[in-house]
Parts: structure tokens; C-alpha cells; sequence
């Protein structure tokens, strides 16, 4: 299997411990490396499976873009209805968490553009400083 299709094993150790201590009594549970290599192999299987579906259904729908309810719709699809009220909820939060950060993105692509249309050639809202000011 090539490297970049692996996941990155300290987030699956991450995850698979912090899920198994809300499981075990005394909270901590060493996992061996061959289990947590079964997670990781179980759970890139798993995401490919899910993209491969959410990607059916949007070209189903004439579209090339996989949006959120496509993949709202494959974990239906593919038996996995439990996952998707979680799911939707853990959007909703991060969208709600980076709300923020977006309303800062356009201020920077309007400059990207001031440059853009200096690099052209166009006139900016400042004036070039041609022949039309004399």
C-alpha cells in the first residue's frame, strides 16, 4: 500500500484509545501495534467505500462536486443510518467553530485580486499615476 493513502497513525492512536478509555472502567488501554494497524487499514477501507458511494450519488445527480449530503445519503445507503445524526452534528459544530475564520478569507482574496489586476495591466481604484493625472 503506497504511504500517501495511509492514515496518520498518531490520530488513529488518538482515537482509538480516547474511544476505548470511555469503554473501560480504569480508562487506560494499551492497544498493540498489529490492532492499531487493523483500525487504520479498517478505517481507510471504510473511507474509501463511503467515497466511492457519496461519488455514485453525486453523479446520479449530474454533479461533480461531492457535497455533504452525498455523503449523508451513502452512510444511509450503505447501511450505516446510525452515523449520520453524529456526523451531522459534528458539522454543524465545526462549522459553527470556524465560522470566524472564514468571514477573514475574502478580506485576503480581495487582495489576491488588486494584485491580479496590477500584474494584468488594468488600473487600480488608486489611480497608476498616468498621463491622465497632468
Amino acid at each position: 500500500m503506497a504511504e500517501a493513502e495511509e492514515l496518520p497513525k498518531t490520530i488513529v492512536r488518538r482515537v482509538v484509545k480516547e474511544k476505548l478509555s470511555t469503554c473501560s472502567d480504569d480508562g487506560d488501554i494499551a492497544v498493540h501495534k498489529d490492532a492499531l494497524l487493523a483500525f487504520s487499514e479498517s478505517a481507510r477501507i471504510f473511507i474509501h467505500y463511503l467515497s466511492a458511494t457519496a461519488n455514485d450519488i453525486c453523479r446520479e445527480s449530474k454533479r461533480q462536486i461531492i457535497n455533504a449530503e452525498d455523503v449523508f445519503k451513502a452512510l444511509e445507503e450503505t447501511e450505516f443510518t446510525e452515523f449520520v445524526g453524529p456526523l451531522k452534528d459534528s458539522l454543524e459544530e465545526f462549522r459553527k467553530k470556524n465560522a470566524g475564520k472564514k468571514a477573514a478569507v475574502p478580506k485576503g482574496k480581495g487582495d489576491e485580486k488588486g494584485k491580479k489586476r496590477k500584474a494584468e495591466g488594468e488600473p487600480s481604484d488608486k489611480g497608476d499615476g498616468g498621463d491622465d493625472d497632468q
